[in-house]
């Protein structure tokens, strides 16, 4: 679902085939410096890098290549910080026993936005002068190892083709894509300088705004995105990229009923699974689950390819996990991982929904997998409060660490300019410096006003003692009829701190009712809270005088 939606979600490689994803992505950076690259020999298993997630502002200045260059501009270097070390050594380990098949990506590369997916392909013209296409796909079928060796395959193109605005369009959304599903925010700063070298060859095609628009809303530039998006529009009503992130911008910026027109509007246009993703869930957002799940039942069955159809089935796995139904959630997990068996997303679910069943132990070695190769927020802070909740020797010293690397993605995600405040926010309310969580929330209240962001500002200021503020934004998150068991406990605790009992016990135990595994920290805690506020008053037996003996 949309970004925010999906707490730091990420997209998987396919099977341990051939070079590693981290060779492939090697031979790109060499080739987008002019460098040759070798091919990594067959089973090659050489180091991996880990790549990144979100950004905005102080973007770097452009170099944009000359119209008889034929080399590709050189990207920046990462900068040389140890807490970016720290997460790419996470991620390179898990990494390296997976492949990719290199030659399945020539010229045509299908690239996935943060909020959406689109397939790009360079076209020659009679004349010789590029044009481009572009078709819109799902992310689950983009995101795989072949996103890096069609990155490769395209700064090769580009050394020999360097005014094809089109593939320059296509390579910054590779980047996007590298950075938001593989850890490593600092492939951003490449992707706007591809962006702004296809707009210097064409200025204002519309592939281009519409990957600016991805980057804005990968960057948490939410307002960027919508500007961006409406730009291209401008140019091609019918763009696919520009539809769903606008949709995306509008979500995320609370704006709920603009994007459930937005949503009408894409799918008039170009209807498919990334429109029919999105329609689905703005109608979740306002309570109504059953068109939700229809939709998406209804994108599973026309889905054909095995990304699709992992995606989707992870949409609905998710769906219903919200809804506590963790047979159903399984199931719709197990669907995804026949079709691509190490999807991301579906892994993360699979692992969440083990641990609500009582199989703590399945989703810890799932949660592992996940963050092994991909140490993103959302599965490094439920990592750790698995551990937490587990209390096994060593435990506590496990969570400490996931929530070190939190720490450290945050760290690397600022440095390249992504707006991580909502992410900083509802880590280390629980996690963290507790001032640090009400600093971030306020921060991202001024810019958006959306559910998510509400039940972020709600809790830290509960965790720092102001309860009687929290109240009201606590009741904005869950005012659109959303169901989610996070937001409801929340609510909950606060009321209970504020001294509103009946009602207290009326959200906890509906937070409870509705998805029992929500949290395993957060859950215990609502359950022990809720016993305390059902449990009868303590009566103590009166004193007597000695002349009442």
């Amino acid at each position: 679902m949309a970004p925010e939606m999906n707490d730091g979600g990420t997209h998987s490689g396919r099977r341990p085939v051939r070079p590693t994803a981290a060779d492939a992505t090697d031979a790109a950076d060499a080739a987008a410096e002019g460098v040759p690259a070798a091919a990594p020999a067959p089973g090659a298993d050489a180091g991996a890098t880990e790549r990144g997630a979100d950004a905005d502002s102080n973007t770097p200045s452009v170099h944009v290549s000359h119209a008889g260059s034929d080399q590709a501009p050189t990207p920046d270097a990462p900068a040389d910080d140890p807490r970016v070390a720290a997460v790419r050594r996470v991620g390179a380990a898990g990494r390296r026993w997976r492949a990719v098949q290199l030659g399945a990506c020539a010229a045509l590369l299908a690239v996935a936005m943060t909020a959406g997916a689109v397939a790009v392909g360079a076209l020659r013209d009679g004349g010789g002068r590029a044009v481009a296409t572009s078709a819109a796909v799902s992310p689950g079928l983009l995101a795989d190892g072949d996103l890096d060796a069609g990155v490769t395959s395209l700064q090769a193109h580009l050394r020999t083709q360097p005014r094809d605005f089109g593939s320059w369009a296509t390579l910054g959304l590779a980047y996007v894509e590298q950075a938001r599903t593989q850890g490593d925010p600092s492939r951003y700063p490449q992707a706007r300088k591809a962006f702004d070298t296809s707009l210097s060859l064409r200025a204002d095609n519309d592939q281009a705004l519409a990957g600016l628009a991805a980057l804005a809303a990968a960057r948490h530039d939410f307002r960027g995105a919508l500007t961006d998006a409406d730009r291209a529009l401008e140019r091609n009503p019918y763009n696919e990229r520009a539809l769903c992130t606008r949709i995306d911008a509008l979500v995320e910026l609370g704006r709920y009923a603009e994007a459930s027109k937005a949503a009408g509007t894409a799918d008039a246009r170009r209807p498919g699974i990334p429109v029919f993703t999105r329609y689905a869930y703005v109608h979740e957002l306002r309570g109504d689950v059953t068109t939700a799940r229809r939709v998406l039942t209804q994108a599973l069955d026309a889905a054909t390819g095995p990304g699709d159809i992992a995606y989707v089935a992870t949409q609905l796995g998710q769906l219903a996990w919200n809804q506590g139904d963790y047979p159903t959630a399984l199931a719709h997990y197990a669907r995804a991982l026949a079709a691509d068996d190490g999807y991301l997303p579906a892994l993360e679910g699979r692992a969440r929904a083990q641990a609500a069943s009582g199989r703590p132990e399945e989703a810890a070695k799932g949660l592992e997998a996940v963050v092994a190769r991909y140490p993103l927020p959302g599965p490094l802070v439920a990592l750790g409060e698995l551990y937490e909740a587990r209390g096994a020797a060593g435990d506590a010293a496990r969570a400490r660490d996931q929530y070190a690397l939190v720490d450290a993605w945050t760290a690397l995600a600022r440095a390249n300019g992504v707006d991580v405040d909502l992410d900083t926010a509802l880590a280390a309310a629980d996690h963290g410096d507790r001032a640090a969580a009400l600093r971030a929330a306020r921060a991202e209240w001024a810019r958006r006003h959306t559910v998510h962001t509400a039940d972020a500002l709600a809790w830290a200021l509960h965790v720092n003692g102001r309860d009687a503020e929290a109240l009201g934004y606590a009741r904005q998150a869950t005012a659109t009829g959303y169901r989610n068991a996070g937001f409801l406990y929340h609510l909950g605790m606060i009321e209970r701190a504020t001294g509103h009992s009946a009602a207290a016990r009326s959200h906890l135990t509906a937070a409870l009712e509705l998805n029992p595994g929500f949290s395993p920290l957060g859950a215990r805690t609502a359950r022990a809270a809720l016993t305390a506020l059902t449990a009868p008053p303590a009566h103590t037996t009166p004193r007597t005088t000695g002349a009442g003996r």
